[in-house]
């Protein structure tokens, strides 16, 4: 049994579709991140980071991992799934996955607060993250045009960039005229343990209009707090 820390964030819903794609069992302990949960004394010793999400795997003394993506290849490498065995398999999804975790994912989390999170809306900031992930994401549109994955067959990159790449719109960026990449966005949906695992849980960026106005607001909170989170 896994025991999973973790919040509706792309980061999170990474490691919770994974679990799903594994049919790993495992027990969700959602973190309250606007009241500073993942700096209490009992999650820094889980992840001295402080940020979401990390796992503790019970079946391996009671082993802690945290970063999202050390965590995906932990899985991947405990499952045998999910990861080719083969070495420039292995290095393709690691390729992927590190665009992820080195672009994606940062530029996204920049754009989102500066575009959903800043009490102030400074455009030039607005631009330059918004333009870095429209860039990335035809970086992807690209690879996809003649893969149907991002590393030959369905893998820990692919979840990883997608669980970013899907929140697309609360970055304020459009990938309607990206067909490649919009295919895969849509096919990865469809995977049934895809949707369980962006319910565990839910995603904040599936709400209703005023919920994700209620989300955002407090989002905005934690920035001017000072508080660390991952958006």
């Amino acid at each position: 049994m896994i025991d999973l820390y973790s919040a509706a964030t792309p980061n999170g819903h990474k490691v919770s579709i994974a679990l799903e794609e594994l049919a790993l069992p495992y027990t969700l302990h959602t973190l309250e991140l606007q009241q500073n949960t993942q700096k209490e004394p009992w999650f820094l010793a889980i992840n001295p980071n402080g940020r979401i999400p990390a796992i503790v795997d019970r079946a391996e003394d009671n082993f802690a991992v945290f970063e999202s993506g050390a965590i995906l290849l932990y899985l991947a490498e405990k499952t045998g799934r999910l990861m080719p065995a083969d070495f420039k398999g292995r290095s393709l999804v690691l390729q992927w996955l590190m665009f992820q975790m080195g672009g994606i994912g940062p530029m996204m989390g920049q754009a989102n607060v500066f575009f959903r999170y800043f009490p102030e809306k400074i455009q030039p900031a607005i631009d330059r993250y918004q333009g870095e992930t429209r860039r990335l994401f035809r970086v992807l549109d690209t690879r996809l045009r003649e893969h149907e994955y991002l590393a030959g067959a369905y893998s820990i990159a692919d979840i990883a960039n997608w669980a970013w790449v899907r929140t697309h719109n609360w970055s304020g960026v459009p990938i309607d005229d990206l067909p490649h990449l919009k295919r895969w966005v849509d096919a990865i949906r469809a995977r049934p343990a895809v949707q369980q695992g962006i319910l565990m849980p839910p995603s904040q960026r599936d709400l209703s209009a005023a919920d994700a106005e209620k989300f955002a607001l407090g989002a905005r909170s934690m920035l001017e707090t000072g508080q660390s989170r991952t958006v």
